[in-house]
């Protein structure tokens, strides 16, 4: 019981048993080679969708143009990769700090507008950007990037995903994470008690681009080839789906509906050509009944866990006979 205590270095070990786990069955290949691609597509979507819940579920910002900021930089690392030969986790940083300054200079005009506003202005630069790309001839224009090396692999993108919903954990729990999270409940009121909304909103966008970006470069790196209508914005409504589905200001729900979400299809296979209604179902039925979510805005947090697990040995505090073991809000 007493390591019970010590539940983070436990959680630690649990992370570091899983890869190690997941590791040998694909190395073994005892685990199919087209489950381990959908495993790399689940990190790359992880990372989408917890970056974008930063902007829409924490900060209350409805953006629409993430698939944009993706392209940015999967197109970046590519080019760094096959034009400058720079070393991959290299060509992933500059391409999310590219997409990261092409969010801050969209964000420094468009962030001042709200709600439907917002969402229109930033879809329409997604599709600027998609646009842009297809008549740049040395990114491959219509015809796509190819050659790209393979360098992404299980190892990459298993532990970029942790990083990523580590860093954005804490910043929701840090005073910038509170500042947002004020400005999601009220804008006005976070105003008069002196927080300066501009800048927190660009924050979380910029934020949000930079790992989108880093998403981008993963998935160039993939798939050896970047097309420019992967990025339209059926994509950024795609990761969007996720979010809401698992509840705009939860990142635990955000893993857990994208690894749903992602995993159905594949599921449903069997069933193909019922396949897209059932999913197209399956979400509808969710919104009709949970329409906040699976998890809402709330998370799982590692005290809960700890509670949870004392009571499973008799040894939590009850009040009233009914256990108070809660989910973070």
């Amino acid at each position: 019981m007493k390591k019970l205590k010590n539940l983070k270095f436990i959680l630690g070990i649990g992370v570091i048993a899983i890869y190690s786990i997941l590791f040998v069955l694909i190395q073994t290949g005892t685990l199919n080679p087209y489950y381990g691609q959908i495993l790399i597509v689940l990190g790359i979507n992880i990372i989408l969708a917890v970056s974008l819940n930063l902007v829409i579920g924490f900060t209350g910002q409805l953006a629409l143009g993430h698939a944009g900021f993706m392209s940015i930089g999967g197109y970046t690392a590519a080019i760094m990769s096959l034009n400058y030969h720079l070393p991959f986790i290299l060509s992933l940083v500059i391409g999310g700090l590219v997409s990261a300054v092409i969010g801050f200079l969209i964000g420094m005009p468009i962030l001042r507008l709200k709600g439907d506003y917002l969402a229109i202005t930033t879809l329409g630069f997604g599709e600027i950007i998609r646009v842009a790309i297809v008549n740049m001839d040395f990114l491959g224009g219509p015809r796509g990037l190819a050659g790209i090396p393979k360098k992404t692999n299980f190892t990459w993108v298993y532990f970029i995903t942790l990083f990523t919903v580590i860093v954005i954990y804490n910043i929701i729990r840090s005073p910038y994470g509170r500042a947002m999270l004020s400005i999601r409940e009220d804008e006005i009121a976070s105003e008069s008690m002196g927080i300066n909304t501009t800048k927190h909103k660009m924050l979380a966008f910029v934020i949000a681009s930079f790992f989108a970006g880093i998403a981008g470069g993963l998935y160039a790196h993939q798939f050896m080839f970047l097309d420019p209508k992967s990025f339209d914005f059926l994509k950024s409504f795609e990761i969007l789906t996720f979010v809401v589905f698992g509840g705009m200001g939860s990142l635990s729900g955000s893993v857990m509906a994208t690894t749903v979400l992602t995993y159905l299809p594949e599921i449903l296979r069997a069933f193909a050509e019922y396949r897209m209604i059932i999913y197209a179902a399956s979400l509808v039925i969710l919104m009709l009944f949970r329409p906040q979510g699976i998890m809402g805005n709330k998370e799982i947090n590692l005290k809960a866990i700890k509670e949870f697990i004392l009571c499973k040995f008799g040894k939590c505090k009850r009040k009233g006979g009914v256990s108070n073991v809660t989910i973070e809000g």
